[in-house]
């Protein structure tokens, strides 16, 4: 007899806004629907029902003692690092001989760069045959959640530093609507100095929520005090296939244990806008222009190579 595959447990941020609450949940049962094989369960760690808690209680009852959790996040911040962890150690505790093993956040996976690029394309009159605006005449501003620990903000500055990379937009600047500088009007306000004169705003959020609404209003308000730019709003990601195969990705690498580094975006690994002759190629060792071939202090850099 095979040993079934773990469940997939998909965690939330959670969110005071039904319509993004209700935007989760029919991601999840999509999900189960498109793998009717797996046990698939979700849930939040605050704000919306249903708690992370009855998720994993409902996949208990169904008979599940191995779990995979992925967590429906861009960036990883105190959710995904602290919150989400805690939260499946206190199940352990309450359903003795049950084992899980954790993924990663989602972000900035090229899959996710091309939906961005995609929303862009629709706001800026790409649908319906028409061409879209000259992307060299286009600055686009990249709005994260915003978070108190660093790394995660950085990875927002990285997500918007991949999708500038080979696209053709006049510059990708990154702000924030929360809990971090800069905020949507600085963020706006710095396109203009660095010479914007058309500005896209796009959400870095997964669903609708409350904070990509705030990201509007915010733009407007804005926009309304600035006529000589023109400012247009994208849609947030949304619930596209790229997410659900992305969510299933997350899924066998926690189950194999193949939790890579940042290899998602490696130009050797994947086709990325204007370095797709690199994928595939043979890393030579390499030294660094400060060094003279001889002090190498314990770091031998010719040992570097992309070995993936």
């Amino acid at each position: 007899m095979t040993t079934p595959p773990p469940a997939l447990l998909i965690a939330g941020h959670g969110t005071r806004d039904e319509a993004g609450a209700e935007a989760f949940r029919d991601f999840v049962r999509e999900l189960g629907a498109r793998h009717p094989e797996l046990p698939v369960a979700g849930g939040f760690i605050e704000l919306s029902p249903p708690p992370l808690g009855d998720a994993v209680a409902e996949l208990v009852e169904r008979g599940v003692r191995r779990f995979a959790a992925v967590p429906l996040m861009l960036v990883s911040a105190g959710h995904a690092k602290g919150d989400i962890p805690a939260a499946l150690s206190r199940e352990q505790e309450r359903h003795p001989g049950i084992s899980y093993t954790y993924g990663r956040p989602l972000g900035p996976h090229p899959a996710l760069l091309n939906v961005l690029e995609r929303r862009l394309d629709e706001a800026l009159g790409a649908t319906g045959g028409r061409t879209p605006m000259d992307r060299a005449d286009v600055t686009v501003l990249l709005v994260g959640r915003g978070s108190t620990d660093p790394d995660a903000n950085a990875e927002v500055y990285k997500a918007a530093r991949l999708l500038w990379e080979g696209r053709g937009y006049a510059g990708v600047e990154t702000a924030f609507v929360s809990l971090a500088a800069p905020d949507v009007p600085s963020g706006l306000d710095r396109c203009v100095a660095l010479g914007a004169r058309r500005i896209v705003v796009l959400p870095y959020f997964l669903f609708t929520g409350i904070l990509p609404d705030r990201v509007l209003q915010q733009a407007e308000g804005w926009a309304a005090a600035h006529p000589e730019v023109e400012v247009r709003a994208a849609d947030v990601i949304g619930p596209e296939p790229e997410l659900l195969d992305l969510v299933m990705e997350r899924y066998e690498e926690a189950v194999k244990g193949d939790l890579r580094m940042n290899c998602d975006s490696c130009v050797y690994r994947i086709a990325l806008p204007g370095f797709e002759d690199k994928v595939g190629l043979p890393q030579q060792p390499h030294f660094h222009p400060d060094d003279d071939g001889h002090h190498h202090h314990g770091h031998h850099h010719g040992a570097h190579t992309h070995a993936h």
